[in-house]
């Protein structure tokens, strides 16, 4: 590689990163950035990326970090992580590392468990040294094969638009403040090899690359070099492929935008119940859609909500029984160990909690305000108002707390009575009147006076008792 080329490579990086900042910290709002970082493996790219990002850094003030992740998965894990400090320290330029576990959870390979972790360390560090920005070395390679990979899986347009030059990752790096930046996505790797061996710059080779038991090596050693041959110009190509696929991408985002907005369902609906469900979607207003487009909006919905993103196959099994479920079933899928729930032409997103047998607790009001419950993950609330139960019947009653199959102490089908002009209805009738989901009904607790159904969470207190000005009315609050 001539001088001149590699002042090319360096003026590409220039613009591309001066293009990344420019979208990113475009509004008043959001200060420039003062302090990024890059992710510091060791090998070929990312010391070629250390090398230009400190140049850039250093023109334009900002401070750089250098963030290495210890995976404890080759003998060699602890020459590297030596390596990268040495090296950071001749080229002063501030270095952070950290050691994790990779565990395989949840089905994921041990390639898929070390990239969670190493995102997870990333953005601790990131959080740390306030790097608003992430800077990782994918190159031109990296997004071809990445394309090719999403689309042997069968991935839809947002698997093979491939990687974005700059994005929020929420779900690898903990939150939605640094930004993962890559700024050497339209450069070819074997421009950074020529680089970094025209500028004489050391690098590790990591020996995990060499098995081709991983698909993407498996890919890029035995695929790829047989599409050179009959395609020279695939990498182009390809690339090209996936920036069609991202403009059509954004066209789906743009109409579930719209119709998220045109089927959104908040009336009637907290924005935050007590089981962690959020705001919905008119169920019928999707039943009138395509299946395609009911499809698109179900989708964009979820990953708004910070859901991974379905599979074709789950969203089919969803809409099937969300959109053709009886109106006062507990139509219910399962995703990221979040419910989907059709509840009343509601869909809605809920916490998975099972229901655990906790017994009835019996105890005496003495005067307090509010008396807490742990087992039932609440506060039962005692307030004085103008009329309300007798402060003096109540102090004289066995109270029991209890959910509503928790005892064989209370008739099977209480009712209760919240007016005196209004008949009493058993508890089932209440919680349709008043909306209240069938899967939150186990988990709202019952009080008892004796054999007295005397108030029930998300109803009220029955009216029959003796009352008194002024009295007592009983609240419940989950935790």
């Amino acid at each position: 590689m001539s001088h001149a080329e590699t002042d090319q490579l360096t003026e590409t990086f220039k613009r591309a990163l001066d293009s990344i900042l420019a979208r990113v910290f475009v509004c008043a709002s959001q200060p420039p950035v003062s302090s990024m970082a890059i992710g510091y493996s060791g090998g070929l790219d990312s010391s070629v990326l250390l090398h230009l990002a400190r140049d850039y850094a250093d023109d334009h003030g900002i401070r750089l970090h250098a963030f290495h992740v210890h995976h404890g998965l080759s003998a060699n894990a602890d020459a590297w992580l030596a390596h990268c400090q040495l090296v950071c320290e001749k080229l002063q330029i501030a270095f952070d590392s950290r050691k994790v576990l990779v565990a395989k959870e949840d089905g994921m390979g041990m390639e898929a468990a070390a990239r969670m972790a190493r995102y997870a360390a990333l953005g601790e560090m990131c959080r740390e040294h306030r790097a608003s920005l992430l800077l990782t070395a994918h190159h031109q390679d990296d997004q071809v094969e990445t394309v090719l990979l999403q689309m042997l899986r069968g991935a839809g347009l947002a698997g093979m638009s491939g990687m974005d030059e700059v994005n929020s990752a929420p779900d690898l790096l903990g939150d939605t403040a640094p930004l993962i930046a890559r700024p050497l996505l339209s450069v070819p790797r074997a421009e950074l090899a020529a680089f970094a061996e025209k500028l004489g710059i050391a690098h590790i080779e990591d020996e995990s690359n060499l098995n081709l038991h991983h698909p993407r090596n498996a890919l890029r050693k035995k695929v790829l070099p047989v599409l050179a041959t009959h395609f020279p110009a695939y990498r182009d190509c390809l690339v090209r492929g996936a920036q069609h696929a991202q403009a059509a991408q954004r066209l789906l985002n743009e109409l579930a935008i719209q119709d998220m907005a045109a089927c959104a369902d908040t009336q009637g609906w907290d924005e935050a119940r007590d089981d962690g469900s959020v705001a919905g979607l008119k169920a019928s207003l999707l039943e009138s859609m395509s299946k395609d487009r009911a499809a698109n909006l179900l989708r964009h919905w979820l990953l708004e909500q910070g859901m991974r993103p379905p599979s074709t196959a789950w969203l089919d099994e969803a809409l099937a029984q969300l959109l053709h479920s009886r109106e006062d079933s507990q139509a219910c899928v399962i995703l990221d160990g979040q419910a989907v729930r059709c509840y009343r032409d509601r869909i809605v997103i809920t916490s998975v909690r099972a229901h655990t047998h906790v017994e009835p607790i019996v105890f005496r009001w003495q005067g307090e305000t509010s008396l807490s419950f742990p087992g039932f993950t609440g506060n039962l609330h005692l307030d004085m108002v103008e009329r309300g139960l007798d402060p003096a019947w109540l102090r004289g009653q066995s109270l029991r707390l209890q959910y509503r199959a928790g005892s064989t102490q209370s008739k099977p089908n209480p009712k209760l009575k919240l007016q005196s002009n209004r008949p009493a209805k058993a508890l089932k009738e209440w919680y349709q009147e008043r909306a209240i989901p069938a899967w939150e009904r186990p988990q709202l607790p019952l009080v008892y006076a004796g054999d007295t159904l005397l108030f029930a969470a998300g109803i009220g207190q029955d009216c029959r008792l003796p009352e008194a000005s002024p009295g007592v009315v009983l609240r419940w609050f989950g935790n």
